[in-house]
């Protein structure tokens, strides 16, 4: 084993401890702005994985577009939504708890059992070098798949806008906005008709 393998082995290790307890962290935390951070750390070791990799361009995607866009809005939508009141605990929270810790170690186990009977390959194959991955990929991008790129771009664009929207508006009920939508409208008084009456009665005896 020489320096550079060890690098790698150690880095992978802390990267994946770093993913696993961010990871604990989203799920087991009741402050949903712990786990929206923790969350992005979570983003952050998988990034870091992928430069272990030689993913460089598949690294930088992860950090520019999970954690610079998505967790961002995550936050963003937590802070900015009014909250009016604190959540009510569930009905029967313990059997539920319970019931997710199965369901996520019956995943864990199928996982773990799928990697172990897996025949991973241990030969190192050369492969001759084209250049930068984001080379290619940019030339992809802006050549071929340039219509699909921009598309994408004005989707995410608008549902930014949306979520800004939805979240900035104030917590008014319908009665009052429908009320403070009206204008005042001006009217004439009108008459009663009792004195309209009394001043027929006496027109008619006049006569």
């Amino acid at each position: 084993m020489n320096l550079a393998e060890g690098v790698q082995i150690v880095s992978f290790g802390l990267l994946a401890l770093l993913s696993l307890g961010a990871a604990l962290g989203v799920v087991l935390l009741t402050n949903i702005v712990y786990s929206a951070f923790l969350l992005g750390a979570v983003f952050m070791g998988v990034a870091g994985m992928y430069l272990l990799l030689n993913a460089d361009f598949v690294a930088a995607a992860q950090v520019l577009i999970y954690v610079g866009s998505v967790n961002v809005l995550i936050l963003f939508g937590i802070m900015l939504v009014n909250k009016q009141q604190d959540f009510k605990a569930l009905p029967n929270i313990q059997i539920r708890r319970l019931a997710t810790a199965g369901v996520c170690t019956g995943l864990f186990a199928l996982l773990g059992t799928m990697v172990f009977s897996t025949p991973w390959s241990t030969q190192i194959v050369e492969v001759a070098s084209s250049g930068s991955s984001i080379v290619t990929i940019a030339q992809h991008f802006f050549s071929d798949f340039l219509l699909p790129f921009e598309l994408a771009s004005v989707f995410l664009l608008m549902a930014m806008v949306g979520a800004i929207v939805l979240a900035r508006r104030d917590f008014i009920p319908d009665t009052e906005l429908t009320q403070a939508a009206q204008p005042p409208v001006w009217t004439l008084q009108e008459r009663p008709r009792e004195l309209l009456s009394v001043s027929t009665d006496n027109s008619s005896d006049q006569s």
